[in-house]
């Protein structure tokens, strides 16, 4: 499914929602494990977002998933600080993707003659190991990249982690990093033993892995066959070799399990041949991968290149390619979104993809289904595997028998029963009525989520509406301990917990609850620009929608949605209460940074060699300029890289100077910035 989005309108609300989903997400994957989706259909959709942000670089925002790592450590251990960040991996999911990475680091490094090594990606759990004079003393979680869980005793059990290394040729302190994973059999085993006792299977091999290292017995994890496979050093107190490579060979030695799979090259072509060989093979090892990590070998490299956002320029993730299965499409049925919003989703006779039993396939919206002539009742090709969301590619036209159904958004919402209209120059229709049950559960869920409201999740919302006990976002600053313990399976402790979290998210910032609010088109950046530029919000509620519009960045569609969502009096209503709970509802403006762009306003547009569109901005606003997504009369440069899209012919007919990358590199240097 492309992802390419047309509006910007559109894609600040794609980029909202997909961040509300993967928030939800992480929350289950990460802390609880109890995945309600795939690691493909999670893939997807951080891939879809990370490719609307690198196409609207002004969306991105430090709480964006893909600017952050996992999920908060779980509160049952204490909490490690990792002395170095553990971060995640950019995935290439075909080869020009591997070629295009390997482009932009030898840019960077103004070189391309360095060897890569090769390994399998293991689809476990990320752990820090640390070592004092060969002990092993400390093991941890990922958890969010700065913060892990202490689950040292649990790694203890492990015959794979070993007590002591080295032979007292280890540095004073060290740390390694690794997967820890469940061997096929030791699943199997599992699930056999959990059907047998009436219990829940579970899901996979990753998750079945995460669960055992997070059991508050360790008696637990050492029954449950788990093992490692160690794949970098981390910090060290000491010498170390200077390659990856030896650096691995160095540990083997010491005594840690290293992958035998892992193997170095100097081409790409070398590493295309590798991956493809265990695309074939995969199954016949005894663990699950889904694709293969690629790093540069010379570690004096990782220094140089850095990491954008969470993720290492040194390294990539080669992931596995997609499976397609043929199967009928019953019917298409509707989703109803937080802001009304209509999403269509297929319906399938249940067919085997990727080693998943796929019922459903989310479709983007109507227009996409028509741009693929998808029907009811079409065969249609599935696609889905190690990588990707369960998706309709397109009809199978040759197998079509005249009696299937071209689709059309219903006129009619299928919750309420309201009508539904679509705004002119919008791809998504909606329901009309502000008061849609559906619409309710899900502005809930994503003002739960937006306000870090932990441990009320989505069935314990669900069964406060059901009761009666809360209708609207401010009724939740209402609840009280006594309300939530009458609710079946709800204890002291978590009742405790919700009650505190409640509390403390009354102090998350105007920036924050512009986000829950659920403001139709108001995401993470346009709420910090409008927190920044007002100071609070009765100044926003107060303001005509000429000067919502005159703030920068802040077009006129954000401006008229945010001008007549603070003319509904059901909304001032909500406000009000929210206001009357507690709610932190200003913000301290940020002072102007004086530099010397003063006074100039930067777009950028296409792909820069040397730095992500986001970089770029970055840079311009340390430097006092003004960074926007859209061209206007009041652009003073616009910034292109290769493949400009709408916004080059909109600077020329606005006399807009255009600058190339080089140009653009040269003005900094100018101003003192080496990049």
């Amino acid at each position: 499914m492309s992802c390419r989005i047309e509006h910007v309108q559109e894609a600040k609300l794609r980029v909202e929602e997909l961040r509300s989903q993967i928030s939800y997400h992480n929350g289950l994957y990460f802390e609880k494990d109890e995945p309600e989706i795939s690691d493909a259909e999670y893939d997807e959709l951080m891939r879809r977002l990370r490719t609307i942000e690198e196409h609207y670089p002004e969306l991105i925002a430090p709480e964006s998933p893909t600017q952050r790592v996992g999920g908060a450590p779980v509160e049952t251990f204490s909490t490690v600080e990792h002395r170095e960040p553990m971060l995640s991996l950019a995935n290439a999911f075909n080869f020009g993707a591997l070629q295009a990475w390997h482009k932009r680091a030898a840019n960077l490094a103004a070189t391309d003659a360095f060897a890569m090594v090769v390994e399998p990606k293991i689809d476990g759990l990320a752990v820090s190991l640390v070592y004092e004079r060969g002990r092993f003393v400390l093991g941890a979680t990922r958890g969010d990249g700065s913060r892990g869980e202490n689950i040292t005793e649990n790694l203890r059990t492990l015959a794979s982690v070993p007590g002591v290394v080295g032979g007292g040729q280890a540095p004073s302190r060290f740390e390694v990093r690794g997967e820890v994973y469940m061997p096929k059999p030791a699943f199997e085993r599992l699930v056999e033993g959990q059907l047998d006792r009436g219990e829940r299977p579970a899901a996979n091999p990753r998750n079945a892995a995460a669960g055992s290292l997070r059991q508050k017995d360790s008696r637990i994890t050492a029954q449950r066959g788990l093992e490692i496979w160690v794949y970098q050093l981390g910090w060290c107190e000491g010498t170390a070799p200077d390659t990856h490579s030896e650096t691995m060979t160095w540990l083997a030695a010491m005594g840690f399990r290293i992958n035998p799979e892992l193997k170095r090259y100097g081409h790409l072509n070398e590493i295309e041949v590798h991956y493809r060989g265990w695309e074939e093979q995969r199954h016949k090892l005894d663990y699950e991968i889904d694709g293969m990590v690629v790093k540069i070998d010379e570690k004096r490299l990782w220094e140089e290149l850095g990491a954008v956002g969470r993720e290492p320029r040194w390294a990539i993730a080669y992931k596995f390619p997609p499976v397609q299965a043929t199967t009928k499409l019953k019917r298409i049925a509707i989703n109803v979104g937080r802001t009304g919003s209509l999403n269509p989703f297929a319906i399938l006779d249940p067919v085997q993809v990727g080693g998943v039993i796929v019922k459903q396939a989310t479709l983007h919206n109507e227009d996409d289904v028509r741009r693929k002539d998808i029907r009811e009742g079409d065969t249609v090709i599935v696609q889905r595997a190690g990588d990707v969301i369960p998706q309709v590619v397109g009809p199978v036209i040759e197998k079509r028998t005249g009696k299937e159904r071209k689709y059309r958004i219903p006129r009619k919402c299928p919750v309420c029963k309201s009508e539904t209209l679509r705004p002119e120059g919008e791809a998504m229709s909606y329901c009309s009525n502000i008061a849609c049950p559906a619409q309710l559960f899900r502005w809930l869920t994503h003002f739960i989520g937006v306000m870090d409201i932990e441990g009320l999740g989505e069935q314990w919302c669900a069964l406060l509406l059901s009761q009666g006990l809360i209708n609207d976002p401010a009724d939740i600053y209402e609840l009280t301990q006594e309300q939530l313990l009458r609710l079946d399976r709800m204890g002291p402790i978590l009742s405790t917990k919700i009650i505190a979290n409640i509390q403390a998210s009354k102090e998350r910032g105007l920036t924050r609850l512009l986000v829950a609010l659920g403001i139709r088109h108001v995401g993470g950046e346009i709420a910090a620009t409008l927190a920044n530029h007002f100071g609070s919000l009765g100044a926003i509620v107060s303001a005509t929608a000429g000067e919502i519009q005159s703030v920068e960045g802040v077009g006129p569609k954000i401006a008229d949605s945010v001008f007549a969502y603070f003319r509904d009096e059901e909304k001032l209503r909500i406000i009000e209460k929210l206001k009357r709970a507690g709610v932190r509802m200003e913000q301290r403006r940020q002072a102007p940074v004086v530099g010397p762009l003063n006074g100039q306003a930067f777009v950028f547009t296409g792909t820069l060699v040397s730095m992500t569109r986001g970089a770029g901005e970055a840079l311009v606003t340390s430097l006092g300029g003004a960074a926007s997504g859209s061209v206007t009369r009041k652009t003073t440069y616009l910034v292109t890289g290769a493949g400009p899209g709408s916004k080059l012919q909109k600077a020329e007919g606005y006399g807009v100077t255009v600058l190339d990358e080089d140009a653009f590199l040269r003005l900094l240097r100018e101003h003192g910035v080496e990049v």
